[in-house]
């Protein structure tokens, strides 16, 4: 046996309620999964035949090759990979949509001539894709959100907390879960969540405050609220929190 230890990123996929959609259809979605993933991963710039790929039945997991950015497997693999379930559930029937965990995680681990990979990376990397939290974030999210991303403590420390470019660590929260023997925190994302939708705009008939006034005044179930600036500005905020700045000019 090998000896040897080497550092990987290590990431695993598992297809939400995959189980009585009866063998055609499995099949299916496996091909589409794996297609969507390898599209990902060199859309991120990560050699996907340089992977260890293994079968999980209803997933798969990948070890990067030595030497990957970690940082490119949350970004921008993880929103490739949502937006491609999101474009291919669109024309899917309720038989084949995907609908996916993804967990990540890294450490030292165990390659084989053959490609095995083992070590306890692995272990923390299922209890991740089987945690309760991550299961029902994506149970409870609308329908188009196409995946629930769980990070390990170690790996969201080495890469998403920093916040390198394209990674918010204000997306992620932490949550807290137990898997058999393993205790530990995660920190949690819905990749593809649709930003709330913005306030509605003010309407174009309300009134305004005469331009040269003086006084900062406001109304009751107030529209707006006008304060003389500094200069020759007129400040208008309105109720919703809008802001408009008119400038007077001297001629």
């Amino acid at each position: 046996m090998n000896d040897e230890l080497e550092y990987r990123a290590v990431l695993a996929v598992d297809i939400e309620r995959s189980a009585g959609r009866g063998d055609r259809a499995l099949l299916e979605i496996r091909a589409r999964l794996t297609e969507m993933l390898e599209e990902a991963f060199e859309a991120s710039g990560v050699d996907w035949s340089a992977c260890l790929r293994h079968d999980l039945g209803d997933g798969l997991r990948v070890t990067a090759p030595a030497g990957t950015r970690k940082a490119a497997l949350v970004h921008p693999l993880v929103p490739e990979l949502a937006l491609r379930l999101r474009t291919y559930n669109r024309g899917a029937g309720p038989l084949t949509r995907i609908r996916v965990r993804i967990a990540l995680h890294a450490g030292d681990v165990h390659v084989s001539p053959d490609g095995t990979v083992a070590g306890s990376p692995l272990e923390v990397l299922a209890r991740l894709l089987d945690a309760p939290p991550a299961r029902a974030a994506l149970a409870g999210a609308p329908k188009t959100v196409p995946a629930s991303l769980l990070l390990s403590g170690h790996f969201y420390d080495e890469t998403v907390r920093h916040g390198h470019l394209g990674l918010f660590p204000e997306d992620f929260r932490k949550v807290g879960f137990t898997v058999k023997e393993h205790t530990a925190d995660a920190w949690l994302q819905l990749p593809g969540r649709q930003p709330p939708a913005e306030a509605a705009p003010e309407p174009a008939d309300a009134q305004e405050e005469p331009a040269g006034s003086e006084t900062a005044g406001s109304k009751t179930a107030g529209s707006k609220m006008v304060n003389k600036a500094s200069g020759h500005g007129v400040v208008y905020a309105t109720q919703h929190g809008t802001q408009h700045i008119r400038i007077e000019r001297k001629h």
